[in-house]
């Protein structure tokens, strides 16, 4: 005995409408929606301190940090020290290797009122939040910003 099965549509008009009408919506949810300020400085907290600062790599291995505006030298990482500080200069230099900008540009690391810490990369625009990755890394580049002149 063979029965018979009617056929119908697997998707109806109305499903194909509706998905269409929600992915729609959510488009223009997502553009028109509210616009969060990218640069941390946008958001009306005060920034409490901030130095503009270069870092170049030593023949030894050690990184030097000068103060990008008077060209003093703010600390010096020893060779195999401050690894997180090194990675993550490695990580920006090679971001900003790959929008073809240079060393010279400075990176401006800033504390804000909030309690964050910021090292923007002057060239690509790239904010990173240092406080984001725990306190004592950050401190590792707090140190930057109350050191006015001294060797490590």
């Amino acid at each position: 005995m063979a029965q018979t099965m009617s056929r119908r549509p697997v998707l109806t008009r109305t499903m194909v409408l509706g998905a269409g009408l929600l992915v729609a919506a959510t488009l223009a949810l997502v553009t028109a929606g509210p616009r969060t300020p990218v640069d941390p400085g946008l958001s009306g907290v005060a920034a409490l301190q901030s130095r503009d600062i270069r870092f170049a790599d030593r023949a030894d291995g050690g990184v030097i940090v000068t103060d990008a505006r008077t060209g003093v030298t703010v600390l010096t990482v020893q060779p195999g020290e401050d690894h997180f500080v090194r990675g993550a200069m490695r990580a920006l230099a090679r971001d900003r290797r790959i929008e073809g900008g240079g060393a010279e540009a400075p990176f401006q690391l800033t504390r804000w009122a909030d309690g964050r810490l910021t090292l923007r990369d002057t060239t690509t625009g790239q904010v990173v939040e240092m406080t984001a990755f725990g306190a004592t890394n950050a401190e590792a580049f707090l140190r930057f910003l109350s050191t006015e002149r001294g060797e490590r």
